[in-house]
């Protein structure tokens, strides 16, 4: 496999390595990664892709746990929740690596807009 050339990057870390370690942690490394990168647009775009992907999810999941608290509909929807998140994890991060700008719709427009400013 042909190793992309996706840019230095401000630290030191390289992009495809340093896109994939914006997803380990969900949106807390999105947001570490995103003030730490001053250069790297790849860098960039994931680790905003990951704080609006998972922070979102996060607050959903939060707001769902509090509706809907005890139920069956609660754990169902909590359960589709969970493998959501985990479907969307492993994919973005394995996506990063590879060096791609994965974009998810909606989510990944917004993402790459931010890093343009």
């Amino acid at each position: 496999m042909e190793k992309k050339d996706l840019g230095k990057t401000s630290t030191g870390i390289e992009a495809n390595v340093a896109g994939l370690l914006s997803y380990v942690l969900g949106f807390i490394t999105g947001i570490i990664f995103f003030v730490i990168e001053k250069e790297n647009k790849f860098v960039r775009f994931h680790a905003m892709q990951s704080i609006i992907t998972f922070g979102s999810l996060f607050v959903l999941g939060l707001m769902l746990g509090v509706v809907f608290r005890f139920t069956y509909v609660g754990y169902t929807i909590s359960s589709l929740l969970w493998i959501v998140d985990i479907i969307l994890w492993i994919l973005l991060m394995v996506k990063a690596y590879q060096g791609e700008y994965f974009k998810l719709p909606v989510v990944g427009d917004i993402a790459e807009k931010q890093v343009q400013k």
